[in-house]
Protein backbone atom coordinates (compact mmCIF):
# COMPACT_ATOMS: atom_id res chain seq x y z
CA UNK A 1 0.00 0.00 0.00
CA UNK A 2 1.43 3.37 -1.01
CA UNK A 3 1.84 6.13 1.54
CA UNK A 4 -0.78 8.17 -0.31
CA UNK A 5 -3.29 5.30 -0.28
CA UNK A 6 -2.61 4.60 3.40
CA UNK A 7 -3.19 8.26 4.20
CA UNK A 8 -6.48 8.34 2.26
CA UNK A 9 -7.69 5.14 3.91
CA UNK A 10 -6.95 6.45 7.39
CA UNK A 11 -8.63 9.76 6.59
CA UNK A 12 -11.84 7.99 5.59
CA UNK A 13 -11.65 5.59 8.54
CA UNK A 14 -11.75 8.58 10.88
CA UNK A 15 -15.22 9.35 9.53
CA UNK A 16 -16.50 5.92 10.64
CA UNK A 17 -18.29 5.74 13.98
CA UNK A 18 -15.83 4.19 16.49
CA UNK A 19 -18.31 1.49 17.47
CA UNK A 20 -18.45 0.30 13.85
CA UNK A 21 -14.73 0.04 13.14
CA UNK A 22 -14.54 -3.58 14.31
CA UNK A 23 -17.17 -4.56 11.78
CA UNK A 24 -15.31 -2.75 9.04
CA UNK A 25 -12.24 -4.86 9.75
CA UNK A 26 -14.20 -8.09 9.30
CA UNK A 27 -15.77 -7.17 5.95
CA UNK A 28 -14.03 -7.88 2.62
CA UNK A 29 -12.03 -5.06 1.05
CA UNK A 30 -11.47 -6.61 -2.40
CA UNK A 31 -12.92 -5.47 -5.70
CA UNK A 32 -15.28 -7.84 -7.46
CA UNK A 33 -14.04 -9.65 -10.55
CA UNK A 34 -15.15 -12.85 -12.27
CA UNK A 35 -12.31 -14.67 -10.51
CA UNK A 36 -13.32 -13.39 -7.08
CA UNK A 37 -16.95 -14.23 -7.79
CA UNK A 38 -15.99 -17.82 -8.65
CA UNK A 39 -14.17 -18.12 -5.30
CA UNK A 40 -17.13 -16.73 -3.36
CA UNK A 41 -19.52 -19.00 -5.25
CA UNK A 42 -17.52 -21.97 -3.97
CA UNK A 43 -18.99 -21.18 -0.53
CA UNK A 44 -22.37 -22.79 0.02
CA UNK A 45 -24.14 -20.34 2.31
CA UNK A 46 -26.82 -22.94 2.97
CA UNK A 47 -24.23 -25.22 4.56
CA UNK A 48 -22.62 -22.61 6.80
CA UNK A 49 -22.89 -23.11 10.58
CA UNK A 50 -26.17 -21.84 11.97
CA UNK A 51 -25.88 -18.49 13.76
CA UNK A 52 -26.27 -18.32 17.51
CA UNK A 53 -29.91 -17.58 18.24
CA UNK A 54 -31.53 -15.94 21.23
CA UNK A 55 -34.15 -17.96 23.11
CA UNK A 56 -36.86 -15.86 21.45
CA UNK A 57 -35.44 -16.29 17.94
CA UNK A 58 -35.13 -20.05 18.47
CA UNK A 59 -38.89 -20.36 19.01
CA UNK A 60 -39.54 -19.32 15.40
CA UNK A 61 -40.27 -22.27 13.12
CA UNK A 62 -38.41 -22.32 9.76
CA UNK A 63 -39.48 -24.39 6.77
CA UNK A 64 -37.95 -24.77 3.30
CA UNK A 65 -40.25 -25.00 0.29
CA UNK A 66 -39.98 -24.97 -3.49
CA UNK A 67 -42.73 -23.05 -5.21
CA UNK A 68 -43.84 -22.78 -8.86
CA UNK A 69 -41.71 -20.46 -10.97
CA UNK A 70 -42.35 -18.43 -14.10
CA UNK A 71 -42.89 -20.54 -17.21
CA UNK A 72 -39.73 -22.38 -18.22
CA UNK A 73 -37.83 -21.49 -15.05
CA UNK A 74 -36.82 -23.80 -12.19
CA UNK A 75 -38.83 -23.84 -8.96
CA UNK A 76 -38.12 -21.00 -6.56
CA UNK A 77 -36.72 -21.96 -3.17
CA UNK A 78 -38.06 -20.03 -0.19
CA UNK A 79 -37.57 -20.14 3.55
CA UNK A 80 -40.75 -19.61 5.56
CA UNK A 81 -40.49 -18.35 9.15
CA UNK A 82 -43.51 -18.60 11.43
CA UNK A 83 -43.87 -17.14 14.93
CA UNK A 84 -44.41 -19.55 17.81
CA UNK A 85 -47.91 -20.65 18.79
CA UNK A 86 -51.00 -21.33 16.76
CA UNK A 87 -52.35 -18.38 14.82
CA UNK A 88 -55.72 -17.34 16.23
CA UNK A 89 -56.27 -14.92 13.37
CA UNK A 90 -54.60 -14.24 10.00
CA UNK A 91 -51.13 -12.77 10.51
CA UNK A 92 -49.26 -10.16 8.53
CA UNK A 93 -46.49 -11.30 6.20
CA UNK A 94 -43.11 -9.94 5.13
CA UNK A 95 -41.57 -11.00 1.83
CA UNK A 96 -37.81 -10.71 2.29
CA UNK A 97 -35.24 -10.43 -0.52
CA UNK A 98 -31.59 -10.95 0.40
CA UNK A 99 -28.68 -8.81 -0.73
CA UNK A 100 -25.44 -9.71 -2.47
CA UNK A 101 -24.92 -7.35 -5.40
CA UNK A 102 -27.46 -9.29 -7.49
CA UNK A 103 -24.82 -11.99 -8.02
CA UNK A 104 -24.29 -13.72 -4.67
CA UNK A 105 -25.97 -14.33 -1.30
CA UNK A 106 -28.71 -16.56 0.10
CA UNK A 107 -31.69 -16.24 2.47
CA UNK A 108 -29.69 -17.93 5.25
CA UNK A 109 -27.53 -14.82 5.60
CA UNK A 110 -30.50 -13.01 7.16
CA UNK A 111 -31.55 -15.82 9.47
CA UNK A 112 -31.27 -13.80 12.68
CA UNK A 113 -33.12 -10.74 11.40
CA UNK A 114 -35.89 -12.74 9.72
CA UNK A 115 -36.45 -14.72 12.90
CA UNK A 116 -36.52 -11.48 14.90
CA UNK A 117 -39.10 -9.92 12.55
CA UNK A 118 -41.28 -13.02 12.77
CA UNK A 119 -41.09 -13.17 16.56
CA UNK A 120 -41.30 -9.45 17.33
CA UNK A 121 -44.07 -8.62 14.86
CA UNK A 122 -45.97 -11.90 14.98
CA UNK A 123 -45.67 -12.19 11.22
CA UNK A 124 -44.89 -14.84 8.64
CA UNK A 125 -41.62 -14.14 6.83
CA UNK A 126 -40.96 -15.61 3.39
CA UNK A 127 -37.37 -15.18 2.19
CA UNK A 128 -36.68 -15.76 -1.52
CA UNK A 129 -33.70 -17.68 -2.91
CA UNK A 130 -33.88 -16.05 -6.34
CA UNK A 131 -31.63 -16.93 -9.28
CA UNK A 132 -28.38 -14.97 -9.39
CA UNK A 133 -26.64 -12.93 -12.05
CA UNK A 134 -24.80 -13.13 -14.37
CA UNK A 135 -26.15 -16.60 -15.15
CA UNK A 136 -29.66 -15.15 -14.85
CA UNK A 137 -30.07 -11.65 -16.23
CA UNK A 138 -32.95 -9.25 -15.66
CA UNK A 139 -35.85 -9.97 -15.47
CA UNK A 140 -35.24 -13.55 -14.26
CA UNK A 141 -34.48 -12.84 -10.60
CA UNK A 142 -37.20 -10.21 -10.33
CA UNK A 143 -39.73 -12.67 -11.77
CA UNK A 144 -38.61 -15.22 -9.17
CA UNK A 145 -39.40 -12.66 -6.48
CA UNK A 146 -42.76 -11.89 -8.07
CA UNK A 147 -43.55 -15.62 -8.18
CA UNK A 148 -42.87 -15.78 -4.42
CA UNK A 149 -45.06 -12.74 -3.79
CA UNK A 150 -47.90 -14.15 -5.88
CA UNK A 151 -47.57 -17.56 -4.20
CA UNK A 152 -47.68 -15.94 -0.76
CA UNK A 153 -50.84 -14.06 -1.72
CA UNK A 154 -52.56 -17.08 -3.32
CA UNK A 155 -51.69 -19.37 -0.38
CA UNK A 156 -52.52 -16.84 2.33
CA UNK A 157 -55.24 -19.03 3.85
CA UNK A 158 -52.93 -22.04 4.08
CA UNK A 159 -50.24 -19.89 5.71
CA UNK A 160 -52.68 -18.04 8.03
CA UNK A 161 -51.70 -14.78 6.37
CA UNK A 162 -53.80 -11.64 6.09
CA UNK A 163 -53.76 -10.72 2.38
CA UNK A 164 -54.18 -7.02 3.20
CA UNK A 165 -51.00 -6.95 5.29
CA UNK A 166 -48.22 -8.15 2.99
CA UNK A 167 -45.02 -6.07 3.07
CA UNK A 168 -41.88 -6.33 0.94
CA UNK A 169 -38.30 -5.56 1.94
CA UNK A 170 -34.65 -6.29 1.52
CA UNK A 171 -31.07 -5.13 1.98
CA UNK A 172 -28.66 -3.69 -0.60
CA UNK A 173 -29.42 -5.40 -3.93
CA UNK A 174 -32.30 -7.09 -2.10
CA UNK A 175 -33.57 -3.61 -1.34
CA UNK A 176 -33.23 -2.76 -5.02
CA UNK A 177 -35.17 -5.86 -5.99
CA UNK A 178 -37.77 -5.08 -3.31
CA UNK A 179 -38.27 -1.57 -4.72
CA UNK A 180 -38.51 -2.92 -8.27
CA UNK A 181 -40.91 -5.66 -7.14
CA UNK A 182 -43.16 -3.15 -5.40
CA UNK A 183 -43.34 -1.13 -8.63
CA UNK A 184 -44.02 -4.31 -10.64
CA UNK A 185 -46.79 -5.34 -8.22
CA UNK A 186 -48.37 -1.89 -8.57
CA UNK A 187 -48.25 -2.07 -12.37
CA UNK A 188 -49.65 -5.62 -12.63
CA UNK A 189 -52.36 -4.94 -10.06
CA UNK A 190 -52.62 -8.57 -8.92
CA UNK A 191 -51.15 -8.46 -5.40
CA UNK A 192 -51.66 -5.52 -3.00
CA UNK A 193 -48.56 -4.52 -1.03
CA UNK A 194 -49.08 -2.55 2.18
CA UNK A 195 -45.49 -1.44 2.86
CA UNK A 196 -41.89 -1.56 1.66
CA UNK A 197 -38.90 -1.70 4.01
CA UNK A 198 -35.64 -0.90 2.23
CA UNK A 199 -32.19 -1.00 3.77
CA UNK A 200 -29.24 0.56 1.91
CA UNK A 201 -31.08 -0.16 -1.34
CA UNK A 202 -29.27 -0.56 -4.67
CA UNK A 203 -31.56 1.67 -6.72
CA UNK A 204 -29.62 3.34 -9.52
CA UNK A 205 -27.20 1.85 -12.06
CA UNK A 206 -25.84 5.32 -12.79
CA UNK A 207 -24.15 5.57 -9.38
CA UNK A 208 -20.45 4.98 -9.95
CA UNK A 209 -20.83 4.95 -13.72
CA UNK A 210 -22.09 8.28 -15.05
CA UNK A 211 -22.93 10.16 -11.86
CA UNK A 212 -20.44 12.51 -10.23
CA UNK A 213 -18.32 10.58 -7.68
CA UNK A 214 -19.03 11.35 -4.03
CA UNK A 215 -15.88 12.63 -2.26
CA UNK A 216 -16.44 10.56 0.90
CA UNK A 217 -18.97 7.82 0.31
CA UNK A 218 -18.38 4.35 -1.09
CA UNK A 219 -14.83 4.06 0.20
CA UNK A 220 -15.47 0.82 2.10
CA UNK A 221 -17.08 -2.56 1.36
CA UNK A 222 -19.13 -1.54 -1.69
CA UNK A 223 -17.31 0.84 -4.04
CA UNK A 224 -18.19 2.40 -7.41
CA UNK A 225 -16.20 -0.39 -9.09
CA UNK A 226 -18.20 -3.03 -7.22
CA UNK A 227 -21.42 -1.26 -8.17
CA UNK A 228 -20.57 -1.33 -11.86
CA UNK A 229 -19.76 -5.04 -11.59
CA UNK A 230 -23.07 -5.82 -9.90
CA UNK A 231 -25.25 -3.85 -12.29
CA UNK A 232 -23.38 -5.22 -15.31
CA UNK A 233 -23.98 -8.75 -14.04
CA UNK A 234 -27.72 -8.14 -13.65
CA UNK A 235 -28.33 -6.11 -16.81
CA UNK A 236 -25.98 -7.73 -19.31
CA UNK A 237 -25.12 -4.24 -20.61
CA UNK A 238 -22.94 -1.45 -19.34
CA UNK A 239 -24.63 0.42 -16.47
CA UNK A 240 -25.45 4.06 -16.96
CA UNK A 241 -26.29 3.77 -20.65
CA UNK A 242 -29.49 4.54 -22.55
CA UNK A 243 -30.25 0.86 -23.28
CA UNK A 244 -30.69 -0.12 -19.61
CA UNK A 245 -34.20 -1.59 -19.04
CA UNK A 246 -36.16 0.75 -16.82
CA UNK A 247 -37.95 -2.06 -14.99
CA UNK A 248 -34.65 -3.30 -13.57
CA UNK A 249 -33.73 0.05 -12.02
CA UNK A 250 -36.17 1.65 -9.56
CA UNK A 251 -34.50 5.07 -9.85
CA UNK A 252 -35.23 5.14 -13.59
CA UNK A 253 -38.95 4.58 -13.06
CA UNK A 254 -40.65 7.81 -14.07
CA UNK A 255 -43.87 7.42 -12.06
CA UNK A 256 -43.58 6.53 -8.36
CA UNK A 257 -47.16 7.40 -7.47
CA UNK A 258 -49.44 4.77 -6.01
CA UNK A 259 -46.67 2.95 -4.18
CA UNK A 260 -47.16 1.83 -0.57
CA UNK A 261 -45.76 3.57 2.51
CA UNK A 262 -41.99 3.22 2.69
CA UNK A 263 -39.23 3.18 5.29
CA UNK A 264 -35.61 3.41 4.19
CA UNK A 265 -32.48 3.11 6.33
CA UNK A 266 -28.93 3.80 5.15
CA UNK A 267 -25.50 4.68 6.47
CA UNK A 268 -24.17 8.20 5.98
CA UNK A 269 -20.99 6.82 4.35
CA UNK A 270 -22.79 4.37 2.06
CA UNK A 271 -22.20 4.62 -1.69
CA UNK A 272 -25.98 4.54 -2.13
CA UNK A 273 -26.69 7.56 0.08
CA UNK A 274 -27.34 10.15 -2.62
CA UNK A 275 -29.46 7.89 -4.83
CA UNK A 276 -31.47 6.98 -1.72
CA UNK A 277 -31.96 10.63 -0.78
CA UNK A 278 -33.20 11.37 -4.29
CA UNK A 279 -35.47 8.32 -4.40
CA UNK A 280 -37.03 9.28 -1.06
CA UNK A 281 -37.55 12.84 -2.29
CA UNK A 282 -39.30 11.54 -5.41
CA UNK A 283 -41.49 9.17 -3.39
CA UNK A 284 -42.67 12.00 -1.15
CA UNK A 285 -43.25 14.28 -4.15
CA UNK A 286 -45.35 11.49 -5.70
CA UNK A 287 -47.57 11.42 -2.62
CA UNK A 288 -46.06 8.35 -0.98
CA UNK A 289 -45.72 8.31 2.82
CA UNK A 290 -41.97 7.80 3.10
CA UNK A 291 -39.52 8.02 5.98
CA UNK A 292 -35.73 7.99 5.71
CA UNK A 293 -33.21 7.33 8.48
CA UNK A 294 -29.53 8.10 7.88
CA UNK A 295 -27.18 6.43 10.37
CA UNK A 296 -24.16 8.68 11.11
CA UNK A 297 -20.70 7.19 10.61
CA UNK A 298 -22.10 4.02 9.03
CA UNK A 299 -20.80 2.32 5.87
CA UNK A 300 -22.46 -0.24 3.62
CA UNK A 301 -23.06 -3.43 5.57
CA UNK A 302 -22.43 -1.84 8.97
CA UNK A 303 -24.75 -4.27 10.85
CA UNK A 304 -21.84 -6.72 10.56
CA UNK A 305 -20.36 -4.79 13.49
CA UNK A 306 -22.76 -6.76 15.71
CA UNK A 307 -25.74 -5.98 17.88
CA UNK A 308 -23.64 -4.48 20.67
CA UNK A 309 -22.99 -1.41 18.51
CA UNK A 310 -25.52 1.34 19.34
CA UNK A 311 -25.89 2.18 15.65
CA UNK A 312 -26.91 -1.40 14.88
CA UNK A 313 -29.34 -1.42 17.80
CA UNK A 314 -30.92 1.79 16.50
CA UNK A 315 -31.07 0.36 12.96
CA UNK A 316 -32.84 -2.76 14.23
CA UNK A 317 -35.31 -0.72 16.29
CA UNK A 318 -36.14 1.68 13.46
CA UNK A 319 -36.86 -1.13 11.02
CA UNK A 320 -38.86 -3.26 13.44
CA UNK A 321 -40.92 -0.30 14.65
CA UNK A 322 -41.67 0.83 11.09
CA UNK A 323 -42.81 -2.65 10.10
CA UNK A 324 -44.97 -2.89 13.22
CA UNK A 325 -46.62 0.47 12.50
CA UNK A 326 -47.29 -0.55 8.91
CA UNK A 327 -48.94 -3.79 9.96
CA UNK A 328 -51.04 -1.99 12.57
CA UNK A 329 -52.13 0.71 10.12
CA UNK A 330 -53.11 -1.87 7.51
CA UNK A 331 -55.05 -3.82 10.13
CA UNK A 332 -57.16 -0.86 11.28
Amino acid sequence: MSDRHAYETEKFRRMVAPELLSGLDTLPSFEWTNEVLAQVRSIDFRQMPAPELSARQATVYCEERFIPAPAGAPSVRVLIYRPPGSAQAPQPAFLHIHGGGYFTGAPELNEIYNRSFSSDQGCVVVSVDYRLAPETRYPGSLEDCYAALEWLYRHADELSVDRTRIAIGGESSGGGHAAALTILARDRGEVPVCFQLLDSPMLDDRTGSVSEPHPYNGKFVWTPESNRFGWRALLGVEPGGPDVPIGAVPARTLDLSGLPATCITIGALDLFLEETLEYTRRLIRAGVAAELHVIPGAYHGFPMAGTNAPQVQEWMRLRSDALGRAFSAAYM
